[in-house]
């Protein structure tokens, strides 16, 4: 992890070759060689995983995998390439559907998390925790400022956290008590969440659907809608209230 984000950093705020894929989801070289880079020592040292990346063809030979390495070489390129310093790596092994390893590494801020099942989560190698308690307070809340409202009981405008471009780094704000909570908009990808997902989870807290269900990784759809990652009891809340009041 540490090489492939110093890899990203050697070639941050350069000249890159870049391109668009699909609709409006920018690419560069520099994904393109983390992910070769993750790929050569992640697959190199275990040709019996499965292998799910964001910048490599999907091989379906995944799905009869027990363990699924889930990669996003630069989570947040957009950010990456106009160079702001939100972006990171994202990976994470994933067994049955579940994340047992997270790891993301944000190098301009030298953020390094890490969980493991059972174990706890690690930011730069000391533990960390969700914060405690069911409150609401937004300026301390990430995610699409439509969708936060919906919380807001009163009728005045709210105040977001300024918006964080890396989905990964965003949840990962929870984890360790920089964000009470964090919303993933829809539209959200397996390599996005999974890594972010572990460590969130390891830190005391709590992420899913809106409707409370844990998200399910390596299935053949990949693409997630409307998430929430919070402390366990704000969590609670939030996947209340949306079940009373559910998105249009």
């Amino acid at each position: 992890m540490r090489e492939a984000g110093s890899l990203a950093q050697s070639m941050f705020r350069t000249e890159l070759k870049k391109w668009t894929k699909g609709a409006s989801s920018p690419v560069s070289e520099a994904d393109i060689a983390v992910n070769d880079l993750l790929e050569a020592r992640l697959r190199g040292a275990t040709p019996d995983y499965g292998w799910l990346s964001e910048e490599s063809a999907d091989d379906k030979a995944r799905l009869s995998r027990r363990l699924t390495w889930i990669v996003d070489p630069i989570d947040g390129t957009r950010n990456y390439l106009n160079g702001h310093d939100e972006w990171c790596v994202s990976v994470a092994l994933v067994e049955d559907a579940a994340p047992v390893l997270g790891a993301v590494f944000a190098p301009v801020s030298n953020e390094f998390f890490f969980a493991a099942r059972g174990q706890g989560t690690l930011l730069n190698d000391a533990a960390v925790r969700a914060t405690s308690g069911s409150t609401l307070d937004f300026s301390r809340m990430s995610g699409p400022k439509p969708m936060v409202e919906r919380l807001n009981s009163s009728a005045g405008d709210i105040k977001l956290h300024p918006r964080i471009g890396s989905l990964a780094l965003r949840l990962c704000r929870v984890a360790h008590g920089g964000l009470d909570a964090a919303f993933a908009g829809g539209n959200s990808h397996d390599w996005d969440l999974a890594a972010a997902d572990l460590i969130v989870q390891e830190a005391g807290g709590r992420m899913s659907d809106l409707s409370g269900d844990p998200i399910l990784y390596n299935r053949r759809e990949v693409t997630h809608g409307v998430l929430v990652a919070a402390g366990r009891d704000r969590h609670a809340g939030i996947v209340a209230h949306f079940r009373n009041r559910p998105l249009p």
